[in-house]
């Protein structure tokens, strides 16, 4: 059993892009769920938005980095209006419906040979990275130390990624500790108080459903720049991971999102290398190598359900947070 290259490997997730990625869409989650008390299931259908508005606005229009981004979040505003306006007047219940069943129509839609020639279909899209690699500052060739040594363009996708991730946060938390973050966390506790005293609740929750929304949507840009974009990486379950991510942290907190999306990748990664190699040397074998591939999701589980158990707030989390989370 190598240790060595099982523990390297997991420590690699500490600042990945996929890592960032999922850290800002659970921190979107966040501003819905944690602060407002919006049920969105559909974080995957932002991302899904940021990753093929940005995809399809630099292979198909040429679009230069910046004019893609904001053909990407100008979707997910457009997606939020969409699913907001027949649902925020109603019970939490009826958005929570919406979202997840209005991300699984968006990521149909990217399937559908209808669009292929665009989309891509089921097989997706790739060679979109030559304008964010062509902003890249680093000289060509390899930096580092230990697991963590990167070519160019995977440290400049890095410093970029988590640079958003903090700016996000610096943002979330600067705003959160305005009259309008009082406004929304009073929405959370009890919107008819909120109502009674004048504010617009329809209103400040689909601000909060549109910022959520764009965090997700970047992310999502984020998520697809080391990898190509395929519609299979945007199921129901990656909003579900997001949301593991989110209360493994803390639901209403800054940090929380941060830190649980390195816990839950780091936790993957190990559990995937370990196995892996269990079955490799015999130790587990009444296993293959697929079905070891979905334990390692199971123990991921477990360990996020001890977590809960024992830490039920979150890390970052406190007994209020955890009061309305049940």
């Amino acid at each position: 059993m190598d240790w060595g290259a099982i523990f390297s490997n997991a420590a690699v997730e500490l600042i990945s892009p996929t890592t960032a990625a999922y850290a800002l869409a659970a921190l979107g989650l966040a501003i819905h769920f944690g602060y407002t008390g919006l049920l969105n299931f559909g974080q995957a259908g932002f991302m899904a938005l940021g990753a093929y508005g940005y995809a399809i606005s630099t292979l198909s229009f040429g679009f230069p980095v910046w004019a893609a981004v904001l053909v990407g979040i100008g979707a997910s505003v457009i997606f939020a209006l969409v699913l907001g306006i027949p649902t925020l007047r109603l019970r939490a219940d009826y958005l929570a419906i919406v979202t997840i069943a209005a991300a699984e129509i968006v990521r149909l839609l990217f399937t559908t040979n209808t669009f292929e020639p665009i989309t891509g279909s089921a097989n997706g899209l790739s060679g979109y990275k030559g304008g964010f690699a062509a902003l890249n500052p680093i000289p060509d060739g390899t930096y580092g130390f230990g697991p963590f040594e990167y070519n160019a363009y995977d440290w400049w996708l890095r410093i970029v990624a988590w640079t958003i991730v903090i700016l996000a946060c610096l943002f979330t938390w600067q705003i959160m500790r305005s009259p309008w973050g009082r406004v929304i966390k009073g929405i959370r506790e009890d919107e008819d108080a909120v109502r009674a005293l004048g504010k617009n609740v329809y209103f400040y929750k689909m601000q909060s459903l549109i910022l959520g929304g764009v965090f997700g949507t970047i992310a999502g840009m984020i998520f697809v720049l080391p990898r190509a974009v395929v519609p299979s990486n945007y199921q129901t379950s990656l909003t579900f991971f997001v949301y593991a991510i989110l209360l493994l942290g803390g639901a209403a907190t800054i940090l929380g999102p941060v830190i649980g999306s390195m816990v839950f990748w780091v936790l993957l990664s190990f559990f995937s290398g370990f196995i892996a190699r269990a079955v490799e040397a015999g130790w587990i074998p009444f296993l293959t190598s697929i079905q070891a591939g979905q334990l390692r999701f199971i123990l991921v589980g477990v360990a996020i359900m001890l977590i809960v158990i024992y830490r039920p707030q979150g890390i970052f989390g406190n007994k209020k947070e955890l009061a309305f989370v049940k």
